[in-house]
């Protein structure tokens, strides 16, 4: 936060309009982008960034900093401008080269790429979802961390939406469940300028914003002017002293604003505005410079290099005084936010596979999931799970996640570690990004397989952001039988296996299952999706645990069924067809056809495998056979000279009646084996 005293001898318009001038600038230069959002969110940015926010430039990461969101991801000029105008490293340069190849300053906000971005933001409604999922992280740690005197987890969640981001769904999930959680330090201003692409949005967007967020649970502040910087300032203070909502400031603004012929219109929107527009504009403003160049007096006023470093310094103190009486607790915090697994992490991983594979249970890889979560919640105070209401059918509750709840009039919660959503697939999932981004947990939540349509985009979000978050699915194929084709997954599985940084695993039993967890623990820079059936599934006779981390292994050679006979083919299976492929490896055996059986608990991870490994696995030579109850064409890549799926959508029948009707029999495995063979 810049000094006070700056900022109120500072000409505050000259501020908001250097930022309008490097928006027009910059979407010009670029002749791309959006300058009205900035150019209407400008006096806002100059209240919350030069008055509130705390945050360091020269430490973009430090802890204890308030998180900002810039929900409407296509201004993001704005974040740029405000970004090198308070100081973190992001020079003029970058800002003259808005939207070029290998910029800092794309098209969009991009965590990991540009200093002070804390998240993806462009896909609308996702980024005040993520600030849901940040502001219920920080206070989840404070109740874990914080002690009588040592406040060392304070901050805000601050975050600019528009309308588009109201209109997208996902925005009502993240509302309610922010009102549900009391989340008292999230602050959401709302750039209430009725314009979109088409035009004035009266005739398609009616709601009455306002009353929609005091029915969720929200202090609703404003409509206020957006314009008034001290106004915007002053209602941003008196927001964040809220105990136990969050609250949502209405900031009326024009679009476009200063430019003579585009404010208020939808051409100040998604199109630069033109040097003869732009020139009028300058004039309208005041702002005489030439583009790119920002007096040094207003430079100075937004300077927030000596402000965060003074806070950050603060905050060392306290820890330090907080590390002193809770060396523990201390040690547990610091860990937790660098992301780091515990020290034994390894061997629990080990314990539990192990632990699996000694038991050798028939059950469901819902139940095995579990029974995976109870050894890794166990040891891991960071994981925090949940469910889209169907907790009960996902699985995901261990007896070391109590469900999460909040006292109704105090907003304080009870320490639970297992999140009921509701029916809210796209909201949970975008939740957990902002879990993740924040820092401290490792979040999980569940559905059903078919479901994750509603959820996809959050999904490849978090693979292009790279976070650590998984994707508990279950029911994942026609198994799940009498709830039909509706219900029944059958591209889904193929579908998430496109998303480039994606883990995919779809375990055939409780070993594979405790690996897959224990690699999408480990998969810190990846987001992970584990595909679980519903219906019990046989343990898989294994000789070791060793390679299925690598997500193909040999299973079962002809020898193990009784020939001494050189493969003849391999059959690849996932899943629940394991056990099909084992079956009919023994049929095979009784026609003197030497069959090879590889389980492919993930694709992606086998994927990237050396090729000598691959080629060990999967030789060259030896027709290959893939098992699996979905779509057919991801598994031709793999050489395949068949393959037993489905390519239709399903029935609603009991499970083995299904089995027997699309072919997932061990007679129609074997005969498929043999007429390959006899081509």
């Amino acid at each position: 936060m810049a000094d006070t005293e700056q900022t109120s001898s500072a000409n505050r318009a000259d501020m908001a309009n250097a930022i309008r001038a490097l928006a027009m600038d910059a979407v010009q230069q670029a002749n791309s982008g959006h300058p009205g959002a900035p150019m209407g969110m400008a006096d806002m940015a100059v209240a919350l960034w030069s008055q509130h926010l705390k945050h360091n430039p020269a430490n973009p990461h430090w802890f204890d900093r308030d998180r900002f969101v810039l929900s409407n991801g296509h201004a993001s000029m704005l974040l740029y401008a405000v970004l090198h105008l308070t100081g973190y490293k992001l020079p003029m340069s970058e800002l003259k080269n808005f939207r070029q190849l290998h910029s800092k300053t794309a098209g969009h906000p991009e965590v990991g790429v540009t200093p002070g971005v804390e998240t993806t933001t462009g896909p609308l409604g996702q980024g005040i979802t993520n600030a849901v999922g940040m502001a219920l992280a920080e206070k989840l740690l404070a109740k874990e961390f914080n002690r009588d005197g040592h406040e060392v987890v304070n901050h805000h969640t601050f975050s600019f939406m528009g309308d588009g981001c109201l209109m997208e769904g996902i925005s009502h999930e993240a509302v309610a469940l922010a009102g549900a959680w009391k989340l008292n330090k999230l602050v959401a201003l709302y750039d209430d300028n009725g314009i979109s692409i088409d035009g004035a949005v009266a005739p398609w967007f009616i709601d009455q914003t306002s009353l929609r967020f005091v029915a969720c649970g929200w202090n609703v502040l404003g409509p206020i002017d957006g314009h008034n910087a001290e106004l915007v300032a002053s209602t941003i203070a008196e927001a964040k002293q809220s105990t136990d909502r969050p609250t949502l400031i209405i900031c009326k603004t024009a679009i476009g604003h200063g430019s003579p012929n585009r404010a208020n219109t939808a051409k100040a929107h998604g199109e630069p505005l033109g040097a003869e527009e732009i020139a009028l504009t300058r004039a309208s403003l005041g702002w005489p410079s030439k583009p790119f160049v920002i007096p040094k007096d207003v430079y100075a006023a937004w300077d927030a290099k000596a402000a965060g470093n003074a806070a950050e310094a603060a905050w060392n103190d306290k820890f330090a005084a907080y590390k002193a009486a809770y060396p523990d607790l201390a040690k547990e915090l610091v860990r937790r936010m660098k992301g780091e697994l515990p020290r034994n992490f390894n061997q629990v991983a080990v314990d539990t596979a192990v632990a699996a594979h000694t038991k050798a249970e028939t059950v469901a890889s819902r139940k095995a999931s579990q029974l995976a979560l109870e050894s890794f919640t166990a040891a891991l105070p960071e994981l925090l799970g949940g469910s889209a209401d169907l907790t009960g059918s996902n699985l995901t509750n261990t007896k070391s996640t109590p469900s999460l709840r909040f006292d109704s009039l105090t907003g304080v919660g009870n320490g639970g570690r297992h999140i009921n959503y509701g029916v809210r697939e796209f909201g949970m999932a975008a939740i957990m990004n902002g879990i993740a981004l924040h820092g401290g947990f490792i979040p999980y939540g569940g559905t059903f397989l078919t479901f994750s349509d509603y959820s996809r985009n959050a999904i490849r979000m978090a693979a292009l952001m790279k976070l650590r978050v998984v994707h508990v699915f279950t029911h994942d194929a026609i198994g799940l039988g009498e709830d039909g084709p509706t219900h029944q997954s059958i591209e889904h599985a193929a579908s998430l296996r496109l998303i480039p940084n994606l883990d995919v695993w779809r375990p055939g039993d409780t070993a594979e299952t405790a690996v897959a967890w224990a690699v999408a623990l480990q998969n810190k820079s990846k987001p992970t999706a584990l595909l679980l059936s519903r219906q019990n599934i046989n343990y898989a006779p294994k000789g070791g645990l060793g390679d299925i981390s690598k997500g193909a292994y040999v299973l079962a050679e002809p020898s193990e069924v009784g020939l001494r006979k050189k493969t003849q083919a391999v059959i690849i299976a996932t899943g629940s067809e394991v056990q099909l492929a084992l079956k009919a490896q023994e049929l095979l055996a009784t026609r003197r056809i030497a069959v090879r059986v590889v389980s492919m608990p993930s694709n992606t991870t086998f994927d990237k495998q050396s090729e000598a490994y691959k080629t060990s696995v999967l030789p060259a030579g030896v027709p290959r056979i893939a098992v699996e109850m979905g779509v057919t064409d991801g598994w031709w890549k793999y050489g395949c000279a068949a393959v037993v799926g489905i390519d239709t959508y399903g029935e609603s029948a009991p499970a083995p009646v299904l089995f027997k009707l699309f072919g997932f029999t061990p007679e129609n495995v074997a005969d498929t084996v043999e007429k390959v063979l006899r081509k």
